[in-house]
């Protein structure tokens, strides 16, 4: 999952500080609620360190009643090589993880990921998750690509 809508800018003048907007909690939340719809079998919740992208997995491990599942990880950082984040789902002794962090490492991770090697890029849009299926080698399946949109409609069907 790529974080929600963030400022452009922290008071800090740092982009880990960078929190989400207005917009962004109330999308975070909703995509949350659309989550809980569909019922992904997640066991883990990896989110970047970086401001934004733990406000995003905030209500996400909410909504899937996952408190205390969730861990930063610099792995998810933007500047991270997709690599550290692979090597570290594989060391979990978990079947269903959700990673939460930004663009463009988390296109690079998805196209990695769907190719089976580096090169190809498959851009996220914001608060938009991807569901794939992975052994821990080879290409993975690509099994859905939600934008927020459609996960903040599913969230709205069930209130």
């Amino acid at each position: 999952m790529r974080h929600a809508a963030a400022e452009e800018r922290a008071s800090s003048g740092r982009d880990p500080d960078r929190t989400l907007t207005e917009d962004g909690h109330r999308r975070a939340r909703e995509v949350a609620r659309g989550l809980a719809v569909i019922e992904p079998p997640i066991q883990l919740i990896l989110t970047s360190p970086y401001a934004r992208a733990r406000q995003t997995a905030e209500p996400v491990a909410r909504a899937l009643r996952m408190a205390g599942r969730v861990r930063e990880t610099q792995a998810l950082e933007p500047a991270s090589d997709p690599q550290e984040i692979l090597e570290e789902i594989r060391s979990e002794k978990v079947e269903g993880v959700m990673l939460v962090g930004h663009e463009p490492h988390l296109g690079s991770l998805l196209g990695r990921l769907v190719a089976g090697q580096p090169g190809l890029e498959i851009p996220m849009r914001k608060a938009a998750v991807a569901r794939l299926s992975w052994t821990g080698s080879g290409p993975a399946t690509l099994r859905a690509l939600f934008p927020s949109k459609v996960l903040a409609r599913l969230g709205a069907a069930k209130d």
